[in-house]
Parts: structure tokens; sequence; C-alpha cells
């Protein structure tokens, strides 16, 4: 299994990108994000997913482990190929895991090739794996708006109980993004 690659790009028009390694060139599937921010001629270095399938053998690159371990948790919803979970990927790990956590199944329907069905398969078969159970607060009793912005809180840094109640003490009017400045100025 290929787990690192270190070279040189010497093709990157489209996925996959080609990296040289000591005169191999391997070709390499890397988020679309990572595809428009590359230099032809760079240096990188990649964590790799080795895909095997019967009939090829496709290597798949992240430039953080936190990339890397969100896409394996996709293939591991079945219906989720590795193409699609890239695609997801290109959306990015932050902003993925609030989205899972706030049960935002537009924001997956979103991605090229993936339904409703597989949508609500990633939400309810990730959410347990992303924290814990307290993490989660899986009741409902909370709008779909303050559980964004409680999801924004966390992924902060805050904590599950203080960004609860920060949430519920913004006001109800107002845009989401002000209602997360008012949360976090109740925080200090």
């Amino acid at each position: 299994m290929i787990a690192q690659l270190t070279g040189t790009i010497v093709r990157m028009h489209h996925n996959p990108l080609v990296l040289d390694v000591h005169d191999v060139g391997y070709a390499v599937y890397v988020p679309q994000r990572l595809l428009t921010t590359a230099i032809l001629g760079e240096k990188i270095s990649l964590l790799t997913y080795t895909h095997v399938r019967e009939d090829a053998l496709i290597l798949f690159g992240f430039s953080t482990e936190d990339e890397l371990s969100l896409f394996e948790l996709l293939l591991g919803v079945s219906g989720i190929g590795p193409k699609t979970a890239l695609g997801v990927l290109d959306r990015g790990s932050d902003t993925i895991k609030r989205a899972i956590i706030a049960s935002d199944v537009e924001f997956f329907t979103a991605v090229p090739r993936l339904g409703k069905k597989n949508a609500q398969k990633i939400i309810i078969e990730l959410k347990s794996k992303l924290g814990s159970t307290s993490d989660l607060d899986l009741s409902g009793e909370e709008n779909p708006e303050t559980n964004q912005v409680i999801a924004a809180l966390m992924s902060m840094g805050f904590d599950r109980k203080e960004a609860k109640e920060a949430a519920k003490k913004v006001p109800i009017e107002g845009s989401l993004e002000h209602k997360i400045k008012s949360a976090l100025k109740m925080l200090g």
C-alpha cells in the first residue's frame, strides 16, 4: 500500500495530476481545490489512499491527515465511491463536518453524482463517527439555524455546552452571520 508520495508535479491540466517521484510518474487524483492551487514543477508531499479494484489500482492524494481520514470515512458509507467522496471533499473538511452535525442534506445534494438518499446515508452513518453523541445532540430541540450557530462555535473550539448556551441567548432576527457574531461576543 502506498501511504505517501513526495515528488514534483509534472502534469496537472486536469485530474489526475502526475507526480514524478524518483523518475517514476504516479497519477494521483486530488481534490479540485488542491489542483487549482498547485504549481507545475512544484515539489509537494501527498498522503495517499490506494484504491484497489479488480481492474484498476488508483491513487488519491490529500494534503492533510484530516482530509484523508474524512475521505476514508466517506468511502465507508455504502453507495459512495472514491470519485464522489473526492467531490464531497472539495467542499472543505470543516464545512463537511458542520453539515453532518447540522444534518444539512442540501449541502451534500449540491455535490455532482450525489442524490438525496446517499446524502442522508452520509449524515446518518457519519454523525456518530465525528464526535461523541453529547457533541451531536440528536434530540432536535433547536431549529436548524440554531444548530448551525452551535456547530460554528464548536468548530472554533468552544465545547457543546457553552456553544448551546450562547446560541440560546442570541436574537431570533438577523442573519446567520450576525447570530454567530452575537454568540461570540457573549462568549467573550
